[in-house]
């Protein structure tokens, strides 16, 4: 999954990976590594799942303020990896991206519009969610 030239994971070949770990229907696997992901189309991404699938993935790579130049704050770090899992997750539930830029399903491309978004759905998106 590693790409020399950008060193960088390729987050696709990971989730295809993870694939024969899920072994029960219904199961939902997420992996959270510290390793940059990328997709092809996009400098980088700060996770990916399989939509209605079983597997997604999260890095923390750029959640950290580190990664700015700025000192730690583990509090704003848990914040952000919660956002991450719960959209990512999300979306393995059959959720796609979302208009409400409050709501954990927003796509977001920046830690800034990550801190401004809840780590829950919206009601449009937890309504999907509930259906049987």
């Amino acid at each position: 999954a590693l790409d020399p030239a950008r060193n960088q994971y390729h987050s696709t070949a990971i989730l295809q990976a993870m694939q024969p770990l899920v072994r029960k229907p219904g199961t939902h696997l997420l992996a959270v590594t510290p390793v940059d992901l990328y997709v092809p189309i996009l400098t980088f991404v700060f996770g990916e799942a399989q939509l209605s699938g079983p597997c997604a993935l999260v890095s923390t790579h750029r959640l950290r303020e580190e990664f700015y130049g700025l000192p730690p704050r583990e509090p704003l770090f848990n914040d952000r990896l919660v956002k991450e899992a719960v959209h990512e997750l999300g979306h393995t539930f059959g959720l796609r991206h979302c208009p409400d830029w409050r709501c954990a399903m927003a796509s977001t491309h920046s830690v800034e519009r990550l801190d401004l978004k809840a780590a829950r759905f919206c009601e449009r998106c937890w309504q999907i969610v509930r259906k049987p």
